[in-house]
């Protein structure tokens, strides 16, 4: 019996022996394996903290950039300085012939906003309030609280309207309607809101005065061409008076030399005709003159149309196609290169018409798309070629001369003066250096 039980656990040693050399094999043989596998765990599970880190940072980048975008929009409200490019064409909300119209609507505005204020109907309280169960208190506490809410409004207003410009009426606009929204939003609590009704008659007197500015600038420029065109007809009459003394004194001269060729004979007869056949000659001439301007002053329709460039100062392709009832066009196109632009004008084309207003009007139509100002029509600049306006002319005059090859003399000139600088100071760097 003993012997079988050491027999037994000599079979049991020697198997449990064979097992765990068999065991330490497996380790050994497939050790990699397991590591690789707690490795892909390991990394997988850094892998899903980090997506959770990235998820919680968008999660911080959306609520921020949200953030910068309201703060971007708020403070572009009262903003400037601004890119002309983000400027847009202001469409007119009322078209009212004159100021004195505006003015007056501005008025019945302010009158109908006074009329909400007085009436209630301005500033509108939801609930009522009691203080310490006082209905009394809590009236006199809500009328406190319209009264406040209505003046900062008002005041933002007042402020944004007297502030409105050409450059920021949306701007301007925006920032009425965020005051609104913003006083609203603050007393919402309290049951407390301005009218959108008020607010409408706030922004129709935002732009009311706007145009209403606007109107007064148009007003004036009207008046200064008004102005231009009277100093015009008043040179022509100063004109056809100095005309005509220098004819009748002519006639006056003539007439004398011919009594005296009456009673002359010989050289003295001889020499007496040569001098009537001058004066005739100079009479007939200043008649001529005489019949023009005279012409020009009665017919208040006659004039020039002028087609002109000024290359140093707006560049090439621009033309101006305006016109003059000056006696001798080139003062109104010496006046036009004033100190204004810093070249003079150069001429390609001056159209002498019987109607040189609606000449110069049926030219600017066709072009009407090519003005470099599109919002004041007096500024008569047109981003056009030369051969597009002899086109359109030739349709209503095909003997007109243009000039195509003008001289810009100043421009030309200083071009080659800062060329010549430009290259001074390239010869001179090598010294230099």
């Amino acid at each position: 019996m003993d012997i079988l039980l050491g027999l037994f656990f000599l079979i049991f040693f020697v198997l449990w022996f064979r097992l765990r050399e068999t065991v330490n094999h497996y380790k050994t043989t497939y050790a990699d394996i397991v590591n690789v596998d707690n490795e892909i765990l390991k990394r997988q599970k850094e892998l899903d903290d980090i997506s959770k880190q990235i998820d919680d940072v968008k999660i911080q980048y959306n609520s921020h950039y949200q953030t910068y975008v309201s703060l971007k929009e708020r403070l572009a409200i009262y903003e400037e300085g601004i890119e002309m490019s983000e400027v847009g064409v202001y469409t007119p909300h009322f078209d009212f012939d004159t100021s004195e119209i505006y003015k007056e609507n501005i008025t019945v505005i302010k009158q109908k906003q006074k009329y909400m204020i007085k009436s209630g109907e301005a500033v509108k309280i939801q609930t009522e309030w009691e203080i310490n169960g006082s209905k009394a208190k809590g009236k006199a506490m809500a009328k406190q609280a319209i009264s406040l809410a209505l003046r900062s409004f008002n005041n933002e207003c007042d402020v944004t309207i007297a502030n409105t410009t050409w450059k920021n009426i949306d701007r301007m606009e925006q920032r009425i309607k965020k005051s609104f929204d913003d006083i609203n939003k603050f007393n919402k609590s309290n049951t407390v809101s301005i009218s959108p009704k008020y607010l409408s008659l706030k922004l129709d007197e935002l732009m009311l005065v706007y145009e209403y500015k606007a109107k007064i600038q148009e007003e004036k420029e009207i008046q200064a061409e008004l102005r231009r065109q009277e100093r015009e007809e008043e040179q022509l009459k100063k004109e056809a008076e100095r005309v005509l003394k220098e004819e009748q004194k002519l006639q006056e001269l003539l007439n004398k030399v011919q009594q005296k060729a009456l009673h002359a004979t010989g050289d003295e007869l001889e020499k007496l005709q040569t001098e009537i056949l001058q004066l005739g000659n100079e009479l007939r001439e200043i008649q001529r003159e005489h019949d023009r301007v005279k012409a020009m002053a009665q017919q208040t329709k006659l004039g020039y149309v002028y087609v002109i460039s000024n290359i140093g100062s707006f560049g090439k392709d621009v033309y101006k196609i305006g016109m003059t009832r000056r006696l001798d066009p080139m003062d109104r196109v010496r006046e036009l290169g004033d100190a204004s632009v810093p070249f003079y004008f150069d001429v390609h084309a001056m159209i002498f018409s019987e109607d040189a207003p609606a000449l110069e009007a049926q030219i600017q139509r066709v072009f009407a798309d090519r003005r470099l100002n599109l919002v004041n029509y007096r500024k008569e600049f047109f981003n056009v070629t030369l051969d597009e306006i002899k086109e359109v002319v030739s349709e209503f005059n095909n003997k007109v001369e243009f000039i195509d090859e003008v001289e810009a003399k100043e421009y030309t000139e200083t071009l080659r003066i800062r060329n010549q600088t430009l290259q001074d100071g390239k010869d001179d760097l090598p010294k230099m250096l």
